[in-house]
């Protein structure tokens, strides 16, 4: 990676567009003006021009759950392969040696590479640290929002269990956090945890972002949440809730009615749920993602993220929007068309984002992928990226690849 200023771009040309049409777009500061068949007058504006001929152009990625405090830690740790518990208790038997400099830099290189990928809005969980100072982690995080602000949005969340005490939470939305989180469904007694989050949201008058629901057969804290979040003005949100995947058709329709008269977007998390779930099991070994597909039918707001990157909890993870939207066709079973969309629009509405993607009058956040079509775009996910925020180049990668020429074999030698 190397280091240049943003560029403003006027115009894109000769781009595909998911439908398959082949446009040239204008932008005008951070707004798509106007999206027009190749060859037709754009209108002047200030900037670059861009020929994206043989790429396809989207939205730019927005990742919705991410933990860049806790991401790239693996080698450090040396975690046992296993569950949520185990991964829980080696990230907080390393978190107790934390300090806030090695926290950003690894956040750092996580964001860096999200952002090479297309990703242009990252709402990322930071741990409340056990031991005496429990913030080093936010203020890394702080650190990192700040430096990074011109190039991509970061939106906070503070982490804490039960055993964090308010006055802790508290002082993390005044160093800066944007919302309250918390995982209720670990608590000895999840409803008690669930309102003692809530009312703390409300008190500050900030957003909630939940872990919910994350095990096939555990705690039920996403219907609770709902009731309690009826009404309020704020975003909320609940990640992971793979519980859902269990339920029979008629249970979900109900639950999917109170999770849409809440307004919780809810974020689907393939990756990370799919490597946790189904070590105690020898055969038949179950896994559950958020049915995102029959929740969005059922008209909940939906996305889909990445969660972890090479921590306790997940091993792997490329920093690719893409690669999640590859893991819901696979894994989750929806269209490439509604892969994407949990990974770009649909992942910004649920992170209280304006529109984005190639339409007018849209936010001019948009990412060009060298593909012939969505689908390809999904499947190969070239490295070959075009990555622009707020109508300014912030990112390009090319690739070479050199590849031998095939040479005919000789023919065998005949025996005389």
């Amino acid at each position: 990676m190397s280091a240049v200023p943003p560029v403003s771009i006027a115009a894109l040309r000769g781009v595909r567009l998911p439908s398959g049409a082949v446009v040239d777009i204008a932008l005008d500061g951070d707004e798509v003006l106007a999206v027009v068949p190749v060859g037709t007058p754009l209108p002047e504006t200030v900037g670059e021009t861009l020929d994206l001929d043989g790429y396809v152009v989207t939205a730019a990625g927005a990742e919705p759950h991410a933990h860049l405090d806790k991401s790239q830690s693996w080698d450090a740790i040396q975690p046992p392969f296993g569950d949520l518990e185990r991964a829980i208790e080696s990230w907080h038997a390393f978190a107790v040696t934390l300090d806030e400099d090695d926290t950003f830099e690894r956040a750092r290189s996580t964001a860096l590479r999200m952002l090479a990928s297309g990703i242009t809005a990252v709402r990322t969980h930071v741990d409340l640290l056990r031991g005496e100072d429990a913030l080093a982690g936010v203020r890394a995080l702080v650190r990192l929002r700040d430096e990074l602000s011109a190039l991509m949005d970061i939106e906070l969340v503070a982490l804490g269990g039960p055993t964090v005490a308010d006055d802790v939470f508290e002082a993390a939305l005044d160093l800066g956090v944007d919302l309250v989180g918390g995982a209720p469904h670990l608590a000895d007694d999840p409803l008690a945890d669930l309102e003692r989050l809530v009312a703390l949201a409300r008190r500050r008058d900030v957003g909630l972002d939940l872990h919910t629901d994350e095990s096939l057969a555990g705690a039920d804290t996403l219907a609770a949440y709902a009731r309690a979040v009826t009404g309020w003005h704020r975003s909320r949100s609940a990640g992971h809730c793979v519980r859902l995947s269990m339920m029979p058709a008629a249970d979900l329709a109900a639950l999917a009615a109170d999770i849409r008269a809440a307004d919780i977007g809810v974020i689907a998390l393939p990756i990370t749920n799919l490597y946790l779930q189904g070590w105690g099991t020898d055969h038949a070994t179950p896994r559950g993602i958020a049915p995102i597909g029959r929740l969005k039918a059922a008209g909940v707001r939906v996305a889909a993220g990445a969660d972890n990157v090479r921590d306790p909890f997940n091993p792997v993870g490329r920093c690719d929007h893409l690669e999640t939207a590859s893991l819901l066709v696979s894994a989750g079973h929806l269209a490439p068309d509604d892969a994407v969309d949990a990974v770009t629009s649909g992942a910004r509405e649920v992170m209280g984002l304006p529109f984005a993607g190639p339409v007018a009058g849209a936010r001019a956040d948009l990412v060009a992928v060298r593909a012939a079509s969505l689908g390809e775009t999904v499947a190969f996910a070239s490295a070959d990226r075009v990555v622009i925020h707020r109508g300014r180049l912030v990112s390009r990668t090319t690739v070479s690849t050199r590849t031998a020429s095939p040479v005919r074999a000789a023919a065998p030698a005949t025996t005389p």
